[in-house]
């Protein structure tokens, strides 16, 4: 029989991930009570980060219908559940990782899958919330309803937004310049017109 304290704990790992925006799956074998709280202190009101049996972890996962994490929960396991903007969370745990060895990132979860740990890389690489809605908001500034409903996404999503509408333009662009193919080759005959008439001219003579 599980001991309640066991259960109790899977069940709040359980809600924690049904709960948060990302989890960020790390190991932090080295650090320091000290750099533990630094670490707390610089993910602020963006995340909650959680030391955790792997044991745990693994049945909390399974209860919340979390897949895909079993390989990254070896060693000695903490998970940052965010429940913010996934982009903060994502750079602030980048960012103490580069000053303390200790912590390192194993992926995480968002949106339904697995993110390996270049994907957690990249969300921390992305802009600012506001320089992305800067961006999408004037290329959408001809459909306000769209424009104001992204002031309420996370960056995360803002910058997915912003990649499908470069490649819809560069897919455009392409598309124009495709077309104009059959008019300039619809010319050509039309130069060699004169050629031929003079030719049906000397036949006659």
């Amino acid at each position: 029989m599980a001991r309640p304290d066991k259960v109790e704990a899977v069940q709040e790992i359980a809600d924690r991930f049904r709960g948060s925006t990302a989890s960020v799956v790390t190991e932090y074998r080295g650090l320091t009570t000290a750099q533990l709280t630094s670490l707390r202190r610089s993910l602020g009101s963006t995340a909650t980060y959680r030391v955790a049996k792997n044991t745990l972890v693994k049945r909390a996962a399974d209860d919340a219908g979390v897949d895909g994490l079993d390989s990254m929960l070896t060693g000695p396991t903490a998970i940052a559940f965010v429940q913010g903007e996934p982009v903060d969370a994502a750079k602030a745990l980048r960012d103490f990782a580069k000053d303390n060895k200790g912590l390192v990132i194993k992926g995480g979860f968002m949106d339904g899958r697995v993110l390996t740990v270049e994907e957690v890389n990249q969300l921390a690489d992305l802009e600012s919330r506001e320089a992305l809605l800067a961006k999408l908001a004037g290329a959408m500034k001809a459909n306000l309803s769209k424009a104001a409903a992204l002031f309420a996404a996370p960056a995360s999503q803002v910058a997915r937004l912003a990649q499908a509408l470069v490649e819809k333009r560069e897919a455009e662009g392409g598309a124009a310049a495709a077309s104009t193919e059959p008019a300039e080759s619809a010319e050509a005959p039309a130069e060699e017109a004169p050629a031929t008439a003079d030719a049906a001219a000397g036949s006659d003579s």
